[in-house]
Formats: C-alpha cells, sequence, structure tokens
C-alpha cells in the first residue's frame, strides 16, 4: 500500500471507474493482465466521479499546452485507478515497461513530448526512478473520442499472485463430480 500512501500524501484521489457518455459502448477492458504484465488500454482525463475531464479540443488551439500537460497527468490517475481495480493492490506493479500518449493537436503542435511529460513525472514520482522509469511515445494526432486533448495508455510488469494449489479434496471432486471420497466412504462402512 506504499503507492496508495504516496497518492495520498499527494493529495490524489483516484476516480471512480469511467463513466462512459450515453450511446458510447466499451466492448473491452480497461486493464488486461497475462502473466506478468498489465496492458492497460487508452484512458483519457478523469473527474473524480468518472466524467470525462476538461478542458476539451485540440492542444495549440483550444487547449494550452499546459493545460494538456494537466490532462496527461489526470489520464495517468486514471489508469492507476484501472490497475488498482484489476490488480488489488499498485503495490504489485514492479515496472512501468511503455507509456504511449496520444495528443490531438492542431495542424502545427509539435510539442507532444512536454504534454505527456505530466504522465512520465507523476509516474516517477509514486514508483521511483527504476520501477517509474519507462519508454515512452508522445504523438500527435487528428482525433481523440470525445474532443479529449490525451490520450495515455500502457504496458506495466506486475507481481504475479501466487498460484493456489489445488487440495485432494477440490482435485477428487473436480475429477468425479463426487464430493465423497474413497478414504470417506471405507470408513464409514468400518473397513
Amino acid at each position: 500500500m506504499i503507492i496508495e500512501e504516496k497518492l495520498t500524501e499527494m493529495g490524489i484521489v483516484l476516480p471512480q471507474p469511467v463513466n462512459v457518455p450515453p450511446g458510447m459502448t466499451v466492448p473491452f477492458g480497461w486493464v488486461r493482465t497475462l502473466g506478468d504484465r498489465a496492458y492497460v488500454s487508452g484512458h483519457g482525463p478523469l473527474e473524480r466521479d468518472g466524467t470525462p475531464a476538461g478542458p476539451f479540443g485540440k492542444v495549440g488551439q483550444e487547449v494550452s499546452a499546459e493545460q494538456a500537460c494537466g490532462a496527461a497527468r489526470l489520464a495517468t490517475i486514471a489508469m492507476l485507478a484501472s490497475l488498482k481495480r484489476s490488480l488489488g493492490d499498485l503495490d504489485r506493479v514492479r515496472a512501468w515497461l511503455v507509456v504511449s500518449g496520444m495528443v490531438n493537436t492542431a495542424s502545427n503542435f509539435t510539442l507532444t513530448t512536454c504534454v505527456m511529460n505530466g504522465s512520465s513525472e507523476l509516474l516517477l514520482a509514486l514508483y521511483g526512478p527504476i520501477a517509474g522509469m519507462h519508454a515512452r511515445t508522445a504523438v500527435g494526432v487528428a482525433q481523440l473520442p470525445l474532443g479529449l486533448p490525451v490520450l495515455v495508455a500502457a504496458e506495466v510488469a506486475i507481481e504475479k499472485r501466487p498460484e493456489k494449489r489445488e487440495s485432494a479434496w477440490t482435485a477428487h471432486w473436480r475429477e468425479t463430480g463426487s464430493t465423497d471420497s474413497e478414504e470417506s466412504q471405507e470408513v464409514r462402512r468400518g473397513v
């Protein structure tokens, strides 16, 4: 719970799950885990109640670089909330491997790297220079859903949960469909 304590110290509250606008469907998972990896879908900035957070529009036009940097930070907080719900504990994140940022840019805006620093700086502050250091992409795009200024996705290395060993009773039940083992039947018969 070290990361959650740091979030509290920084005054950061994780938002509720994404509150998808009417008419929009989400036929995918926000976090997909496989082995020792978690793949985090693109997240936009969210308010605490899970609704999309403004400002909305193109960076370099309706949205300033500074505002977009703040949006990248909020999008990263939204990713952390999804990871918390999926993993149960943010301390299970062992390393941030790749962070991918998509910035909704006006045609002449080229400071996408500066915008994505809002995400990277937060991860480094929370996880430190070893677990928080990551490879990164920051590209400008023509449009993002809902007019969001930025979306952030990631791949992280996670601590795998220990596999539960199956008890003899469970193995017997799974193989036979019976809740009564041979040994218990023999005991009842007095064998």
